[in-house]
């Protein structure tokens, strides 16, 4: 694959995924009704489907291939743009009342979207990597001054050649200074790179914008180069009019595209869990009532997002009365807990209420777990850190509880954030569909507690 062909690789894969969604339509079509021929409400829908799905991939940008590869950058566009798309379509399919269409269709043709689009971006992404390390689909670049900055990033360059750079030369701050003007653009017009990183401490600001002009009039892009090392740090770059500055966190800034994923997707899970449960809620609530005295539903103060608390909501699993002496943890064969209230505790099945919680806005489906006000106050004491977690919607699940468990102390506690600390660092929508699944299988092998 030339570089050449690389300016047609978005609208390569914007056609594709439009192509993979008209196939998704006839192949549900074909599955459920033995038949590729679509009534009338059918294509008026598939009509639909196809400009609302342009609009939404065109806002999200979803079909665009940057560099450095990042799949799950990609995914989350694509999710965005799946969630403009489903709920503009459900919005036609009522407004246009059409009550006519097979819903086991549009579910099947929804699924196949998903995972048609999931398969094709994982083995682009996939072709690319291996064609880059193999020195393919690699853009030739220039850097230019101070070398330690530019050894840092070639370092970084040579760790991952997926990247696709090709180092063409390297001209020092002193032979920059040896160099008048007209020979330093003539010298790089020779050379014809891709992209010039600019790796200065300080650079003459005037030189600066005549190597941006220059690039623009060349089609070369100008990157700069910061000697700022971030280590485990974030940064996001702020623009105050003409002054760049950039904003440092030690965690990954939680965007509004990735909010608005996170809810909708809350929304959407909760929704489906809660109408396709009620005969399992009806079961556990029965079955609470019949084993043990008092209320089938428990509530409990915890505290959420930037220390707001809020009442959380189980299956009661103890016996009335459990915390009369103050706070205290579950622990292995604790006798507090009835023998019911420990098969569901192991399912996790107790915590189904709580999915109320997230439709409520309280908690989302996967963030660390919420605590009392007074455990906090222990972690606090130890953990610093762990007010960091405050800056999320607390989870019906997490990556420290499917990864480390449950904690029976405070040591056990702070052992577990550091799980947690790590979802923090690494926030999107494939992380909360592994954690997921591994809460799946902790139900399955009942190994809650």
């Amino acid at each position: 694959m030339s570089i050449r062909y690389s300016k047609y690789l978005p609208g390569f894969v914007f056609i594709l995924d439009v192509v993979l969604l008209n196939i998704t339509f006839y192949l549900a079509k074909f599955i459920t009704a033995d038949s590729i021929n679509l009534f009338k409400s059918e294509l008026i829908l598939i009509t639909v489907a196809n400009l609302v799905w342009v609009a939404s991939s065109s806002l999200s940008k979803s079909y665009n291939v940057k560099r450095p590869l990042v799949l799950q950058e990609n995914l989350n566009r694509y999710f965005l743009a799946l969630i403009y798309y489903l709920f503009s379509v459900l919005g036609v399919i009522y407004v246009l009342k059409l009550t006519d269409l097979d819903s086991i269709m549009l579910f099947a043709c929804c699924s196949f979207f998903i995972t048609f689009v999931i398969a094709f971006r994982s083995l682009l992404f996939f072709l690319l990597d291996y064609l880059r390390k193999k020195g393919y689909n690699n853009r030739s670049i220039l850097i230019l001054g101070d070398k330690k900055i530019a050894d840092r990033l070639l370092s970084s360059f040579s760790k991952h050649p997926e990247y696709g750079y090709n180092l063409i030369n390297f001209i020092s701050d002193s032979q920059m200074d040896t160099l008048i003007e007209s020979d330093l653009f003539n010298k790089i017009i020779s050379l014809a790179p891709d992209e010039i990183f600019i790796c200065y401490k300080q650079i003459n600001e005037a030189l600066l914008y005549k190597l941006i002009n220059f690039g623009e009039i060349n089609f070369i892009k100008i990157k700069v180069v910061s000697d700022l090392v971030l280590y485990n740090n974030h940064a996001q770059l702020v623009n105050y009019h003409d002054m760049p500055v950039l904003q440092l966190t030690s965690k990954s800034e939680v965007g509004l595209k990735i909010k608005l994923l996170k809810r909708s997707f809350d929304i959407g899970f909760s929704s489906v869990i809660m109408l396709s449960g009620v005969p399992v809620f009806v079961m556990l609530y029965l079955a609470t009532k019949i084993t043990s005295k008092g209320p089938a539903f428990y509530k409990q103060e915890r505290i959420g997002r930037n220390g707001k608390p809020f009442n959380i909501y189980k299956f009661r699993s103890m016996y009335i009365n459990s915390e009369l002496t103050g706070p205290q943890l579950s622990k292995d064969n604790d006798p507090r807990i009835t023998k019911w209230g420990r098969l569901i505790r192991k399912s996790r099945l107790d915590e189904l209420p709580q999915f109320w919680n997230v439709l409520k806005g309280d908690m989302s489906v996967v963030g660390p777990r919420p605590e009392r006000q007074h455990f906090i106050e222990k972690i606090v004491e130890k953990m610093p850190d762990y007010k960091k977690l405050l800056y999320l919607k607390p989870g019906l699940t997490s990556f420290g509880q499917v990864d480390y468990g449950y904690a029976e102390n405070i040591d056990e506690m702070c052992d577990r954030l550091h799980h947690d600390m790590k979802y923090l660092k690494n926030l999107n929508l494939n992380s909360d569909l592994n954690i997921i699944m591994k809460t799946v299988k902790v139900m399955i092998q009942f190994k809650g507690k």
